[in-house]
Order: C-alpha cells, then structure tokens, then sequence
C-alpha cells in the first residue's frame, strides 16, 4: 500500500496546519517532533518516524533528551541536521523548565533544590559539584558549577565555594553533585566533604543548609537524613 505523505493528509491531520488551528497542545509528542524533522522517510510519514523513536524511548521524552546522534541515526531518515535539530528542542525545553524553578525558587526544602538541579545533572556521564547561593531570606541567588569530574582536590573546592558565597553576598549554601552510577548514597569521600565544608563555611558565618547526592529520580539529602 503507497503511504501518504503529510502534504496529502486531510488539512486538520496535518501537524503544521493543526497547529494553527488548534494550538500547540492539541498535537501529540509525535506531532510536534515531526514539525521539527519535516519529513520521514519513503516508507512513512515524518509523524509515523517520530512514533517509532518514542517507542523506542518509551514514549518518554525525558529518556528521548538523553540521545545522542548515533542514537537517533539507528532510524532511516533521520541524519544529523535532524537528529541536532531534535536535541536543540529537547534542550530548550529543559532550559525553559530550569529557568522557570530558579526566577521564583525560595528554598524551603530539599525536593525544591532537586528540581532546580535534576535538568542540570540528570543527563551527565561524569560528576560535576554545584554550589547553589541564596540570602538569609532562603531566595536563591544564583548557582555555580564548582568541580567537574567528580569530587577529588576537595580543598581547593572548599575555597571556590567559599569564593563564590563571599563574591554573591550568600549568606546560606547548599551543595549539590551528581552520582551517574544511579545511586543516591553518599560516598565516605562525599561525607568527609561535606563536614570540610560546613566547618569552613561557620567560620565565615555562612550556613550550609543541605548537600544532595543526585540521580535521574532520586537524591539523598544530608538535612533531611541527619547528617549535617
């Protein structure tokens, strides 16, 4: 049977046009991704290809944002131009979100600083430590990446952070690093750091409220466990 293409679908099928009519939230995940591609393949529509890839991923976006090109090139009709074009969206998404937490964030617990962080970490194949600034009132101030690669040297890091609190005017700190093995627990490296860390920062009266070992859906926090 001869596939249609998008240009011979009824007009209220087509993504672009359904768009217009109806609004961006009228079309499906797969819609809306096929806008971005343009065009799928000889043998389905662009619509069609886009199904397959969230079946692929689950029907997940979220997994979908973690593809790499090479992922996206397992499916005929999508090569680089599109594949880029695709990640480009996903990550605009993922920053609209980010920006959206950090403009209002007051901090007023641990699962507030999971969702600030968790588009920032989730995704990485290495460790990266953070350290988020917020004044007396809990407001966030800023957040600044203050090691990548994982958690060695942890006194040079201590004066970065202190460095940082002292150059935004922080008066409360938290830090926050990722662990891509999928485990939350904190390592005895990961403890003897966070009490480096505490003991530099009262001795400049800064407070280090919380520090969250994160994962794709998961963190450990050392406020809420006890352990600061």
């Amino acid at each position: 049977m001869e596939k249609l293409t998008i240009n011979q679908w009824a007009e209220e099928d087509r993504p672009r046009e359904k768009m217009m009519q109806k609004g961006a939230q009228a079309l499906s995940d797969a819609e809306l991704l096929a806008i971005l591609i343009g065009s799928g393949n000889r043998e389905e529509s662009a619509v069609a290809l886009m199904q397959r890839v969230l079946e692929r991923c689950g029907n997940d976006l979220h997994q979908l944002g973690k593809w790499e090109v090479e992922e996206f090139a397992r499916f005929k009709g999508l090569g680089p131009a599109k594949s880029i074009t695709i990640m480009a969206a996903l990550e605009l998404g993922k920053r609209r979100n980010l920006q959206q937490h950090t403009q209002r964030a007051v901090v007023r617990s641990s699962k507030v600083i999971y969702e600030l962080f968790h588009p920032l970490l989730c995704d990485l194949p290495t460790e990266e430590l953070w350290v988020l600034l917020m004044n007396n009132k809990s407001k966030v101030i800023d957040k600044v990446c203050v090691s990548s690669g994982g958690l060695e040297g942890t006194l040079a890091d201590v004066r970065t952070i202190l460095r940082e609190a002292l150059l935004h005017r922080a008066t409360q700190i938290a830090l926050v690093h990722n662990h891509p093995s999928g485990s939350s627990r904190p390592s005895p490296a990961d403890r003897l750091f966070t009490v480096k860390v505490k003991q530099a920062a009262e001795a400049m009266d800064i407070i280090l409220s919380d520090h969250l070992v994160l994962t794709d859906g998961d963190y450990y926090s050392f406020a809420d466990e006890g352990a600061l």
